[in-house]
């Protein structure tokens, strides 16, 4: 079975110019708060109230992760969401998913550069 990846800040600092797919799941507000890893897509997983829509999503997410080999890196706050993302994209098949391990507190922790979101 196929388990998600955790990687940490340096490695993921190095795969940024590497066509490596990086999908940050945070919301706006977060966005704002913290800025954006460069090369990032930004795709909200969970609204405020902890809802999400997975329909939606997912079909998002396949217009950039194309195929259930590639390799892709989920970005969320603390890793928590990511986790549970992650684990559920490899339930559905995906081989080669990966996270931020950390999230962007330890991101910013380690003093990574990040671009402004407006």
């Amino acid at each position: 079975m196929n388990m998600l990846a955790e990687l940490q800040p340096k490695i993921v600092e190095k795969m940024i110019d590497d066509n490596i797919i990086m999908i940050d799941v945070r919301r706006k507000e977060e966005f704002k708060r913290t800025g954006v890893i460069r090369n990032a897509h930004l795709l909200t997983f969970f609204d405020e109230f902890g809802e999400y829509d997975i329909k939606n999503w997912m079909k998002e997410f396949n217009k950039l992760v194309t195929s259930k080999e590639q390799t892709f890196i989920l970005i969320c706050a603390h890793a928590n969401r990511t986790k549970v993302i992650g684990n559920f994209l490899i339930e559905q098949g995906y081989k080669n998913a990966a996270h931020l391990f950390g999230g962007m507190a330890l991101w910013k922790q380690e003093l990574k550069e990040t671009l402004t979101y407006n």
